[in-house]
């Protein structure tokens, strides 16, 4: 007999059956968008200077230097907007291009401030996730962290799009 599991959804039902894949999954959808409500809310600060596009650009930076056009990929946009958006970032000083051996090819890269406002915005995003997991009863709390590792270690298996999910980072 298979074992029965557990979901607790956000509206508070119970799924024991361990079948109901759709009802989890709208039950993780809403409490992703509630996660990304609270991630936006840190990267909204009057602080930080650049839009969320620009900042998903700093993100995929952070990794590593990249030639435009991996970047253009990344964010899923024409590589002209993501020179653009380059444009732009340089000019804030949040990054730096450097033109390759044959000049035809420019690779662009974080700059010190372009880390350190990531860094301060790491810092703010898991203060305010801190905030809403002290919230948590100890128990939910555990079994929240314990069903985002089982969610990671399913989805490293699965080709997601997404990239490597940061636990650390």
């Amino acid at each position: 007999m298979p074992q029965k599991t557990s979901c607790v959804t956000v509206e508070g039902m119970v799924d024991t059956s361990g079948e109901d894949a759709a009802r989890s999954a709208a039950a993780l959808d809403a409490a992703a968008f509630t996660l990304m409500s609270v991630w936006s809310h840190a990267h909204n600060a009057p602080d930080v200077p650049v839009p969320s596009t620009q900042l998903r650009a700093l993100f995929i930076l952070e990794r590593g230097p990249v030639n435009i056009s991996s970047l253009a990929a990344g964010l899923d946009a024409l590589v002209s907007s993501a020179s653009r958006l380059c444009d732009r970032l340089e000019a804030a000083g949040l990054l730096i291009r450097d033109p390759g051996r044959d000049r035809r090819e420019v690779t662009v890269r974080l700059t010190a401030d372009g880390q350190a406002l990531l860094d301060r915005l790491r810092v703010r995003r898991r203060a305010e996730l801190a905030g809403v997991l002290e919230a948590m009863p100890a128990p939910a709390r555990a079994a929240l962290l314990w069903g985002l590792a089982e969610f990671h270690e399913a989805a490293s298996g699965r080709d997601t799009g997404g990239g490597s999910f940061p636990m650390l980072a």
